[in-house]
């Protein structure tokens, strides 16, 4: 004979069973429509390419950033472009020559940064030069599907600093109908959870504490 008691501890776990699977899922499709419109938002195109700012930053990692900001500093954009997260060992020379612009070109204009290897990294490597050079003015060069968590973590790192993104796409990144493209769907999968990762400490930086320095 079962005991009531029995019974009423049953039942709670079964409501308890519930409440948690309520939840996943609920938690699962606010994480899809997040993506979803993560994936939509990601530009196309920059939306003010002919504004001038007192410095371009490119972080380093992906196809035509560098070539990017080059052009960009070429064109009067900047008076000084910040390289950030280059390999040891890179000077600036062969860098230009690289990008197969002549190494006199512009080599005084350009400064390498040599230790990020994170977008956290990046952020206070160029907040570190930035101040150095009296900058309030910054252009970020980075991939199109990367620009809302760079803008989020510069933010953080130079909250005075005003920073003006220029999305680069990339070639092998195929925005529509991305979720028929596995290497595309896994890359902004991958980005949209460290976007939620990088938003949710900011919180609760600004709630709690200072920025952390290395991730």
């Amino acid at each position: 004979m079962i005991r009531a008691g029995s019974r009423r501890r049953g039942g709670t776990m079964a409501r308890a069973v519930g409440h948690l699977l309520t939840g996943a899922v609920l938690l699962a499709v606010a994480w899809t429509a997040g993506l979803v419109w993560y994936a939509a938002d990601v530009p196309r195109t920059a939306p003010d390419a002919q504004r001038t700012t007192d410095a371009i930053v490119v972080l380093t990692g992906g196809s035509n950033r560098l070539s990017t900001g080059l052009e960009l500093l070429a064109a009067g954009r900047a008076r000084k472009l910040f390289v950030s997260g280059v390999y040891d060992g890179v000077d600036v020379q062969e860098l230009l020559k690289l990008s197969r612009r002549s190494p006199t070109e512009m080599e005084c204009c350009i400064t390498l940064g040599y230790s990020a290897d994170s977008t956290i990294g990046n952020a206070y490597e160029t907040a570190d030069w930035m101040r150095d050079q009296g900058f309030r003015s910054l252009r970020v060069v980075t991939a199109n599907y990367h620009m809302r968590r760079s803008l989020l973590e510069l933010g953080m790192a130079m909250p005075d600093v005003e920073l003006v993104p220029h999305p680069v796409v990339a070639p092998t990144v195929h925005l529509d109908d991305w979720w028929m493209w596995p290497g595309t769907a896994n890359l902004l999968v991958n980005e949209y959870n460290k976007l939620l990762a990088a938003t949710l400490r900011t919180q609760v930086h600004r709630a709690v504490g200072p920025y952390p320095k290395s991730e």
